[in-house]
């Protein structure tokens, strides 16, 4: 049986890092661990679905406020285990938080994706999301981007 579950802390979220490795292979414990010190004190959450002690998918999230929308929950890092895909992971995740933005009085669900990632758009649009604008970005430390 599938279990969608938030993670509570930290060491929770470190164990499911090969679910992360499918989309960033060179992320490493010591990088990920840096990073979740950094994003944890900011609102930053995880959900995972869960089948046992397995974990087969993988959504942080953030809710902040913004001048033009109000509150928001952003998904970010929404991943799937390769094996797992289209089985209705995604989706549980997606519900799952959809629900959380509404107990959290959101005024909408964001997300970023890359342009060239067609299949995940697809199931974005199908999810009932559209572009709204351009995410532009001027990166500044090229080997630093995954």
């Amino acid at each position: 049986m599938l279990v969608v579950r938030e993670l509570i802390d930290k060491e929770e979220m470190l164990k499911n890092l090969p679910v992360l490795q499918d989309l960033y292979p060179s992320l490493t414990l010591s990088e990920y661990s840096s990073e979740l010190d950094l994003m944890l004190p900011h609102n930053y959450g995880q959900v995972g679905v869960f089948e046992g002690d397995i974990c087969l998918g993988l959504s942080g999230f953030w809710i902040g406020t913004k001048l033009w929308c109000g509150k928001y929950l952003e998904l970010d890092n929404i991943v799937v285990s390769k094996i797992q895909r289209s089985q209705g992971i995604g989706k549980l995740l997606f519900d799952f938080l959809h629900k959380k933005a509404l107990e959290n009085d959101c005024t909408m669900l964001s997300l970023d994706s890359y342009t060239t990632n067609f299949k995940a758009h697809k199931f974005f649009y199908k999810e009932g999301f559209a572009p709204k604008g351009f995410h532009f970005i001027y990166i500044l430390k090229d080997e630093k981007v995954r």
